[in-house]
């Protein structure tokens, strides 16, 4: 029997917090930045809140420095 390995792929949370590890940012850095709340980063990057609004996922990124798209497909 051949053994198949699935990758699972990044979250939202799991991208986002590696992008603001990155640049060396808290959690509270990246919340003012991108206008948004401390608490919402937190859950975002816990993976308790998944689908943030267009809005909310351009500020992210932004402050990110990253296309959006980024966030969704870090591969493409």
């Amino acid at each position: 029997m051949i053994a198949h390995l699935v990758m699972a792929e990044k979250t939202l949370g799991e991208i986002v917090r590696e992008l603001r590890e990155a640049r060396s940012m808290t959690q509270a850095q990246l919340a003012e930045k991108a206008q948004v709340a401390l608490s919402y980063i937190t859950l975002l990057e816990a993976g308790q809140q998944r689908n943030p609004s267009r809005q909310i996922l351009q500020r992210i990124a932004r402050a990110l420095a990253v296309p959006a798209k980024q966030l969704l497909d870090p591969e493409g």
